[in-house]
């Protein structure tokens, strides 16, 4: 297999992968292939330590240098590629982790990662020709080529988890905003996302399709921003017009929600009137019954109910976990899909798990 194939190969393949590190170690791999080379690691700067670390390492779990010592301390302080052709003759050479892991480190290349802003973010290190030879002038024209690639994977699985984080953020405090006419914590809105999540992993959803859940049912509630207060906020029995007011809160939550182009807010909007509908069909506001109603509200509905009934609130003190776990095990065919009912008290133990660790302020 030549060069252009085996870059090829490995860029198809790169394409379905999901792990970060995996994908490094692949690289790291065809790094060596296309140099004939022993040894590849990429280390990353830790800007709180003003360290370098290796996300991907050969024959050691981790090594750490401070950002200015040695030869990938000045590569990354100076942003330029080192070629060593004997390294226990240069002064900048550590040879403690040779010493360390039984090792000797003959030549190496060493080459910055630098970001979009032109910023040097890691370091990437080849060692060692396999043929006894040193690395050349296309060696490294082949290293800076992948190293762009690298660079470029780096930035985008850290500018992604960025993008993830604040989104979450936002999302939650959208969520939220009910808790300034309603009782109810952000820490409730939070664990039924997490309920919902071990579901999901229970089902071996795929993992996008588990952070979309995460994030859209905690805005099942939204739409109580269209209720008034004095029925919302009511401490004692709702009459029963009083009731159907504050039943609208769903259709309400779809009206806020509905119409996005994101994935997402489509998703949050359908559990938004859809996660007090019940498998029986005796729910609202369409009175959808079965898988009629999608499994995200099915979802949605048994991790509200085990959640507030397994809370304080105003007009009433907690149940215990294990009443609400019977009553769960009581509705499964009434209130709840006896299948998502089932999984719900088989991972029991998960789900107290987070209503302890996100326990309301």
């Amino acid at each position: 297999m030549n060069k252009l194939e085996l870059l090829l190969n490995v860029s198809s393949e790169l394409a379905l992968e999901k792990d970060l590190k995996t994908i490094l170690m692949k690289l790291t791999n065809v790094a060596k292939k296309l140099l004939n080379a022993d040894i590849c690691s990429i280390f990353l700067h830790d800007g709180k330590t003003h360290e370098l670390w290796t996300i991907v390492a050969e024959r050691v779990s981790e090594i750490r240098i401070s950002d200015d010592k040695g030869i990938a301390g000045q590569v990354f302080q100076n942003g330029e590629i080192l070629h060593i052709l004997d390294a226990y003759q240069d002064p900048r050479f550590d040879q403690d982790t040779d010493r360390r892991i039984g090792y000797h480190t003959k030549n190496m290349l060493v080459i910055p990662l630098i970001n979009n802003k032109g910023i040097t973010f890691g370091v990437l290190e080849i060692i060692n020709k396999l043929d006894d030879t040193s690395f050349d002038h296309e060696d490294i024209d082949l290293l800076k080529h992948i190293t762009l690639y690298v660079g470029s994977i780096i930035e985008n699985f850290y500018l992604n988890d960025i993008i993830k984080q604040v989104h979450k953020d936002l999302v939650y405090k959208l969520a939220s905003v009910t808790k300034f006419k309603d009782k109810e914590t952000q820490n409730h809105i939070i664990r039924v996302g997490l309920y919902c999540t071990v579901l999901a992993r229970e089902l071996h959803w795929e993992e996008e399709k588990i952070e979309l859940i995460q994030l859209a049912a905690p805005m099942h509630d939204i739409g109580k921003v269209g209720i008034p207060d004095h029925i919302l906020l009511k401490p004692g029995l709702l009459e029963d017009g009083e009731r159907e007011i504050i039943k609208k809160h769903s259709q309400y939550g779809f009206e806020i929600l509905q119409g996005a182009d994101s994935d997402l807010l489509q998703l949050a909007a359908k559990i938004a009137i859809e996660h007090h509908e019940k498998w029986d069909g005796s729910g609202y506001p369409n009175a959808l019954s079965g898988e009629n109603i999608s499994i995200e509200g099915r979802m949605t509905a048994i991790s509200d109910v085990f959640d507030a009934l397994t809370s304080s609130r105003p007009y009433k003190e907690p149940w215990s976990f294990a009443r609400a776990l019977d009553y769960i095990e009581a509705e499964k065919g009434k209130h709840f899909d006896p299948s998502l009912a089932r999984l719900f008290i088989e991972k029991a133990a998960e789900m107290i798990q987070i209503k302890e660790d996100y326990e309301d302020d």
